[in-house]
C-alpha cells in the first residue's frame, strides 16, 4: 500500500493576478523636495486620501506635518505651510474614513489631535486643532479610526493602554475616553479590525498576538509562540485569519498565518531574508491580494491569500534601487480603474526627499471597466454613527461601485441634500452654481426660482463674490492663484470621468450591434 504524501512543490495555479506589476510614477508625478521626519518609529509616516496627502515632517521645536493636494506634485516649496500644533514630534497620522477633510494625528506630546482640513488645502501654518483627546500619560504611538463607525478613534500609548475615543460631542477638549483598554504589558506596535469592526488585534512588545472585543475590551484570545516574535498583524477581512510579520528565533524575517478562531498554533509559518528592517503588510480584501514591503528595502513582494492550503500562493516581486521608509496607501474610491490599478502605494524614499506614487496594474487589453477585478468595495459613508456603535450594534461597511460616472450622480445627490459639512465644500458650490446657471438658461424654473435667484450671492472659487476682496499683496494673489488652479483640476476630473463613461457606453452600443449582425447571419 503506498501513503500519498502532500507535496509543497509550486503548481500551475489560475489567477486573475498571476501578472499584476508594480509602475513607479514619472518624475513630474512625484513629491520632491519633501523634507521626511528622521523618527525611528516603525510607523508609515504618511497618509493619503483622494484629495490629499498627509506626510510627517522633520521639523526643530514641536511636530508637524504637510498635508499636500493630491494633484500638487513636482517640487515641493521648501516653505509649505504645515499642521503643527503638537509640543513634540507627531508619530502617526490617519484620515478619517468618512470625511476627506478630516485627520487625525498623535504626537511624543501625549495628546490626539484631530483636525478640520480646508477644502483647499492648508495655506497657512494650522495650530487649532478641531478636537485635543487628553488621556494618555505617555507619548501616544499609534492611532486607528474604527472602519464602519463614524468618529470612533483608537490610540495606543508608551503607557501600555488603548483608548477608545468619541468624537461625536460638543466639548473641544476631551479628556475621557469611552473605554480603556488594559490587557497589554508593554507597548502595542501595531492595530487591525476585522471588516465590521466587531473584532481587533494586536501585537505587543511582549511577542503576544491578541484578538479583542473593541467596544467592551474584553480578551478572546491571545498567542504566544516562541518560534515567531509578530511585529505586524492584519485582520484578513472575512476569511477568520490573522497575517502577522515580525521574526523567527534565528531573527530572519518572517511572516505567519493564524486560524482566527485558534491562536494556540500558526497555521503557516514562512521564512522570508535574513534582513533586519520591520516588514509592513498591506491586504487588499476585494482582490485578496498581500503586498509586503520592508522597512529599509527597496522590494515588495506580493501574494495570493486563500481559504484553502497552501493558504499563501507566490505572484511576483517589485524590485527598485530607492529603499523606502514608510508607505501610504490610497483607498479605493482613488484609483485609476480605466488603466486596472488595483491597488497604489505612496513610497517615502528619505535619501532623495522624494514621495513617489507606485501602482500595482493587472495588464488587460481592453480599455472597457473591468467588473471582474473591481467588486463592490467599502465607500466613504459610515454604516453606523458612533453612538450606534457604543450601544452594542454592529455592521458591515456601506458598499460602492468603482465604476466611472456612478460616484459623480452620488456627489451629485450629496450636493442636493445639503447636508453635513460637505455642503461648504468648494468643488460642490462651484458644480451647484454652474448647474442652477444651466437650468436658469433652458428657462426650466419658474418665476418663485428667479426670485430665489437673485437673492442668491454667485460663487467664485467657493467664496461668495460678495466677500471676495481684490487681493492686495503678491502672496494673497498667489493663494487666489492657487485656489483658481484646485478648482480647475477638479471640474477637469468631473469631465474625464463623464468622457470615460461615454466611451464606455459607446463601446458597449458598438458591441451589441456586432452581436446583433452576427446573430443574424
Amino acid at each position: 500500500m503506498t501513503v500519498s504524501k502532500m507535496t509543497w512543490r509550486p503548481q500551475y495555479r489560475s489567477s486573475k493576478f498571476r501578472h499584476v506589476f508594480g509602475k513607479p510614477a514619472t518624475k513630474e508625478s512625484c513629491y520632491d523636495g519633501v523634507p521626511i521626519t528622521c523618527s525611528v518609529q516603525d510607523n508609515n509616516f504618511c497618509a493619503v486620501n483622494p484629495r490629499f496627502l498627509a506626510v510627517i515632517t522633520e521639523c526643530a521645536g514641536g511636530g508637524a506635518f504637510l498635508v499636500l493636494s493630491i494633484h500638487h506634485t513636482g517640487k515641493v516649496d521648501p516653505h509649505q505651510p504645515r499642521v503643527s500644533g503638537h509640543r513634540g514630534n507627531v508619530l502617526d497620522v490617519k484620515w478619517n474614513p468618512f470625511n476627506d477633510f478630516c485627520i487625525a494625528s498623535c504626537s511624543e506630546d501625549t495628546t490626539v489631535k484631530v483636525w478640520d482640513i480646508p477644502p483647499h488645502g492648508v495655506l497657512k501654518n494650522l495650530t487649532v486643532p478641531w478636537k485635543e483627546l487628553q488621556g494618555h500619560s505617555r507619548r501616544v504611538g499609534l492611532i486607528e479610526w474604527h472602519p464602519t463607525a463614524n468618529n470612533i478613534l483608537f490610540s495606543t500609548a508608551y503607557d501600555y493602554k488603548v483608548m477608545i475615543w468619541n468624537l461625536d460631542c460638543p466639548e473641544q477638549v476631551i479628556k475621557n475616553p469611552v473605554r480603556t483598554i488594559s490587557h497589554h504589558t508593554d507597548v502595542v506596535l501595531s492595530m487591525s479590525f476585522n471588516t465590521d469592526g466587531s473584532l481587533f488585534a494586536t501585537t505587543c512588545k511582549d511577542r503576544k498576538v491578541r484578538l479583542m472585543e473593541p467596544r467592551s475590551g474584553n480578551l478572546l484570545q491571545e498567542a504566544n509562540c516562541k518560534t515567531h516574535k509578530a511585529g505586524k498583524v492584519l485582520i484578513l477581512g472575512n476569511l477568520k485569519m490573522l497575517l502577522t510579520t515580525g521574526t523567527s528565533r534565528w531573527n530572519d524575517r518572517q511572516m505567519a498565518l493564524w486560524d482566527q478562531d485558534d491562536l494556540s498554533v500558526p497555521l503557516l509559518q514562512e521564512n522570508l531574508d535574513g534582513s533586519s528592517g520591520v516588514l509592513f503588510p498591506f491586504y487588499d480584501p476585494d482582490t485578496h491580494m498581500l503586498y509586503i514591503a520592508g522597512k529599509g528595502d527597496g522590494n515588495m513582494r506580493y501574494y495570493e491569500i486563500s481559504s484553502e492550503k497552501p493558504y499563501i500562493h507566490y505572484l511576483t516581486e517589485y524590485r527598485s534601487h530607492l529603499p523606502q521608509k514608510g508607505m501610504g496607501v490610497m483607498p479605493k474610491r482613488g484609483l485609476d480603474v480605466i488603466s486596472c490599478e488595483v491597488f497604489r502605494f505612496y513610497k517615502l524614499v528619505t535619501i532623495k526627499s522624494l514621495i513617489e506614487p507606485l501602482s500595482m496594474i493587472v495588464p488587460r487589453r481592453s480599455e472597457s471597466y473591468q467588473e471582474d477585478i473591481y467588486p463592490m468595495t467599502a465607500g466613504n459613508k459610515p454604516a453606523l454613527t458612533a453612538e450606534e456603535w457604543l450601544s452594542g450594534i454592529d455592521k458591515g461597511p456601506v458598499l460602492m461601485s468603482l465604476r466611472p460616472g456612478s460616484q459623480v450622480a452620488e456627489s451629485y445627490s450629496e450636493m442636493s441634500k445639503g447636508t453635513g459639512r460637505s455642503q461648504n465644500r468648494p468643488g460642490m458650490l462651484q458644480l451647484a452654481y454652474i448647474q442652477d446657471q444651466k437650468q436658469t438658461k433652458d428657462g426650466k424654473e419658474d418665476g418663485s426660482h428667479a426670485v430665489s435667484d437673485r437673492g442668491r450671492t454667485p460663487v467664485s472659487n467657493g467664496e461668495d463674490l460678495a466677500l471676495c476682496s481684490p487681493p492686495r499683496t503678491e502672496n494673497e494673489l498667489r493663494l487666489k492663484f492657487h485656489k483658481q488652479q484646485e478648482e480647475i483640476r477638479r471640474l477637469r476630473e468631473l469631465l474625464h470621468q463623464r468622457d470615460v463613461r461615454v466611451k464606455q457606453l459607446e463601446l458597449e452600443i458598438k458591441n451589441i450591434k456586432n452581436s446583433q449582425s452576427q446573430s443574424s447571419l
